[in-house]
């Protein structure tokens, strides 16, 4: 088996061709993000689904994962963390991001009525750790009195699946 290829003076390995192609992919699949970023997230994700299918129990990153998720797929610049009101902008608008985990009963997100945020972004996360986003504006969101509005998945429109 021939462990590369002979190119201008020199071999090139095959893992170093593979990593160039994976990265390429990458570079398809999420334009605007940082690749040391991408691969991060692919780690937490794998960890994550490791650690389901040896204990059967899932690990509480599921906000950070959508949350990255978001800013590696849609090119969010994230706020410093717990910063108030939103967690990041989207060009001139600010988003928050809500995160719909496996282990939810519900497809409904909840969020404060009084932050400051344009467009409201939802992950959702299955069992499988598939990723899927939506979004909706604020002013389509519904009116009402209470602390917090509640925001069903059905209801928004389909942004991406990945």
């Amino acid at each position: 088996m021939i462990d590369g290829i002979w190119d201008d003076g020199e071999w090139i390995s095959w893992d170093i061709i593979n990593h160039q192609l994976y990265e390429i992919e990458l570079r398809q699949l999420y334009p605007n993000a940082d690749i040391m970023l991408i691969k991060v997230f692919e780690e937490l994700v794998e960890v994550a689904r490791q650690y389901h299918d040896i204990t059967g129990r899932y690990l509480p990153v599921f906000g950070e994962l959508g949350e990255i998720f978001a800013e590696i797929t849609f090119g969010i610049d994230r706020h410093k963390p717990r910063a108030q009101g939103s967690d990041g902008r989207l060009g001139n608008d600010f988003i928050e991001i809500k995160t719909i985990s496996p282990e939810k009963n519900s497809t409904k997100v909840e969020v404060k009525r009084q932050g400051n945020f344009n467009k409201l972004l939802v992950v959702k996360i299955s069992e499988h750790f598939e990723f899927e986003a939506k979004i909706i504006d604020r002013k389509d969101m519904s009116k009402g009195i209470g602390k917090y509005a509640t925001v069903s998945w059905s209801s928004m429109k389909h942004v991406t699946k990945n």
